[in-house]
């Protein structure tokens, strides 16, 4: 049937409407660190999951659905970093075999890495990712780097 993704979540991505009043709740009342791009999202190490905050009509429109919070859309995606471009490719293969709803199919991203997405039966958005920037460890964890200054 294909390659199954390890069993595991790496990311999930909550779609907010005021990104810096999040920061500053996640930052300073949960006291996580954000390790995002200043401005554009923000990633926070969570005990090796990755919660990342993004504005929700972006994160809509990255994964091809509805933001108007009346269809499919619900807010959040849930991530799942893949090793490899391949990776992704043999997973999305899969998915589309077992008849799975493709959103938006595997593609080069302009943030530089590989990733599709697809809903599960309920509609919650889920991301397939390569992202060639995150080391992966070999139980899986995959960790975000500290943000280099723009």
């Amino acid at each position: 049937m294909g390659v199954l993704p390890e069993q595991r979540v790496s990311v999930i991505t909550v779609g907010v409407r005021d990104l810096a009043g999040m920061i500053r709740f996640y930052t300073d009342v949960l006291g996580f660190e954000d390790r995002g791009v200043k401005g554009e999202v923000a990633f926070f190490n969570a005990g090796g999951l990755v919660i990342g905050l993004w504005d929700e009509n972006k994160l809509a429109a990255d994964a091809g659905v509805s933001d108007d919070r009346k269809g499919a859309f619900k807010g959040f995606a849930l991530a799942f970093n893949a090793r490899s471009a391949e990776e992704v490719d043999e997973i999305f293969g899969r998915l589309e075999r077992a008849g799975a709803r493709i959103s938006k199919p595997p593609h080069k991203t302009y943030w530089g890495g590989y990733s599709g997405y697809f809903a599960d039966p309920e509609g919650n958005a889920w991301e397939v990712a390569y992202n060639p920037f995150w080391p992966i460890d070999e139980a899986g964890r995959v960790a975000v780097p500290l943000a280099k200054e723009q």
